[in-house]
């Protein structure tokens, strides 16, 4: 069921709060369920991490729920565990995320856990050694896993020397193996801080409630001042570039080919998405999976993927084959490829499609996570709080020529990074 423009979050049922110490608030009260969730972010991610100290920013994140001046690491958990509550830290490439979610009586308590993590973690060497233990072990399976891999392994290539988004969020085993609890710590100190901070809390709380419970926490704290501006961009690809990793023993490959594509933000992101949805999503992962899964019979999954965000995230295709079938499989995406670029998408695909972006707008706004993700996004990519309402007629706008266009602009049928995991010599 669609939803009536006045339940969709507009201007007039979100309240939105700037703070002198660079910190930005928005409150959706929702009280058909008794449940309240924070949804936030810090200017703090994997694209600060100093060359030679990859993952630096994704440990740190981790860390902070390890212990504070105030809780360890075990009370931490306890206090959430006791009124069936979840809080997180987490990073990516650029920010690094905060969440929680509770019954809205225990909302004080979760930002009073939210406050205490990302203003005083103290970094115990203990839970230090124990998290190293935890990531090493996961780099070490990321190393056996085909998908993973050829992930990696594409972002490597893709984008031009030192660029952050070149590097693994995660880091590599000799860089996570060398941070010490200084490195820790003095980072935690640099980029920690409310300059920047978005947070949205959705559920069973009026508005004031809500913002006097996260100003009492966040109102005064000032942490690390760092104006980080906009990520770099990267140049469109005008070679082959590809790469195969040997995983032996495995009974498929993944390949990962692509492009560098646009921004969240960009003027054309919602074309370029249109053109992403017929390529390789809409309708059991459109003309991809119909191309190379179904028809040709070569994939056991075949899809594509825009990635936007506040930089120049990739425009990508994945698939998983027999490990015989990779250099089969490639030309039919060249020629997926080649079709969005040279043709004109058809009108029944564009219809559908819209349809599609249209109608599945509504089922994420389905949950109090849902909403509170949503407006993060509005908030993040400086969209406006009107973005929801105008939505439909920004999607209906979109012209089978403007998603052609944006094909033009960043797809290329035979100039692409391609990286392949799996076994060698199949």
């Amino acid at each position: 069921m669609p939803l009536d423009k006045e339940s969709i979050p507009n201007p007039g049922n979100i309240v939105r709060r700037a703070y002198a110490n660079g910190m930005t608030v928005l409150v959706k009260e929702n009280f058909s369920s008794p449940s309240v969730v924070i949804d936030g972010l810090l200017r703090a991610g994997a694209a600060d991490d100093p060359i030679g100290k990859e993952g630096l920013s994704s440990f740190t994140a981790h860390m902070v729920m390890r212990g504070t001046a105030r809780r360890s690491f075990a009370q931490i958990y306890e206090e959430i565990e006791a009124v069936g509550a979840t809080v997180d830290v987490g990073s990516s490439i650029n920010v690094a995320s905060f969440g929680a979610k509770s019954l809205a009586e225990d909302l004080p308590l979760t930002v009073d856990i939210l406050a205490d993590v990302l203003q005083r973690a103290t970094f115990p060497e203990a839970e230090i050694e124990k998290e190293r233990g935890e990531v090493l072990t996961d780099l070490q399976e990321r190393a056996n896993n085909t998908r993973r891999m050829a992930g990696l392994t594409f972002r490597s290539l893709l984008y031009p020397e030192g660029h952050p988004y070149k590097r693994s969020v995660q880091g590599y085993t000799e860089t996570v193996s060398s941070f010490t609890r200084d490195e820790l710590v003095n980072y935690y100190r640099t980029a920690y801080g409310a300059q920047g901070l978005l947070v949205t809390i959705v559920g069973a709380v009026k508005a004031e409630e809500a913002l006097r419970i996260w100003e009492d926490q966040f109102g005064h704290w000032i942490g690390a001042q760092v104006d980080r501006g906009a990520p770099p961009s990267a140049p469109r690809v005008t070679d082959r570039r590809e790469q195969r990793v040997d995983i032996p023993g495995k009974s498929q490959s993944d390949l990962v080919l692509g492009f560098v594509g646009p921004t969240r933000a960009a003027p054309d992101y919602l074309d370029a998405r249109m053109a992403n949805s017929i390529l390789g999503v809409f309708g059991l992962y459109g003309r991809l999976g119909a191309r190379v899964r179904e028809k040709g019979g070569l994939a056991y999954y075949s899809y594509s993927q825009l990635e936007g965000g506040l930089g120049p995230g990739a425009w990508q295709v994945s698939a998983g084959v027999d490990p015989a079938n990779v250099d089969k499989a490639i030309p039919l995406i060249q020629a997926e490829i080649k079709r969005m670029i040279e043709t004109k998408v058809t009108p029944t695909e564009l219809k559908d499609n819209k349809s599609y972006m249209i109608g599945s707008m509504p089922i994420g706004l389905e949950t109090n996570d849902g909403v509170a993700g949503i407006l993060l996004d509005m908030e993040l990519y400086g969209l406006g709080l009107d973005y929801l309402v105008n939505y439909p007629d920004r999607i209906n706008a979109i012209t089978a020529a403007s998603v052609q266009a944006a094909a033009q602009k960043y797809l290329d049928a035979e100039n692409f990074a391609l990286a392949v995991a799996g076994p060698l010599g199949s």
